[in-house]
């Protein structure tokens, strides 16, 4: 087989597969482009803008399967949403606020019973000189501050 011969093979193996792309592509509903035919294909853009067959095939397609955009939304609508949303993360960050409050409220509880059963068991114990120091009610105050 001559070179010739044989580029003229790969050439039209080339086309062959860009046609079985251009098939697989819109049988999927998949835009066509020449990017999306290139990947499909294994072949490079320039063959496919250098074969005019190909070329004007694959415009006419392309701005058959391009989609109609979608109407923007009045402007009345857009506001709306825009008050309506806003209103939503406003109750939103209020109802946070108050979680974080209730929690903090309850690790404050939590640091004074913790101190309490502490000093209980301080009070049990025959040598509390040995045991290690407790924390007291300022260092619990500093670190319920120290979360905020």
């Amino acid at each position: 087989m001559t070179s010739a011969a044989a580029a003229k093979a790969k050439s039209q193996a080339k086309t062959k597969s860009a046609e079985q792309a251009i098939r697989t592509l819109t049988k999927h509903g998949e835009p066509i482009t020449f990017q999306a035919i290139q990947r499909e294909a294994g072949v490079s853009h320039t063959f496919l803008y250098g074969r005019p067959d190909l070329r004007g095939r694959i415009e006419r397609l392309r701005t058959q399967t391009r989609p109609i955009p979608a109407p923007a939304p009045p402007a009345d609508e857009q506001s709306t949403l825009v008050l309506a949303l806003t209103s939503q993360i406003a109750q939103l960050k209020k109802q946070h606020r108050q979680e974080v409050q209730a929690l903090r409220d309850a690790l404050e509880r939590a640091h004074g019973e913790n101190l309490d059963l502490h000093r209980e068991l301080d009070r049990r114990t025959e040598a509390p000189d040995s045991r290690p120091r407790r924390p007291t009610p300022a260092d619990n105050v500093a670190s319920i501050e120290g979360t905020s």
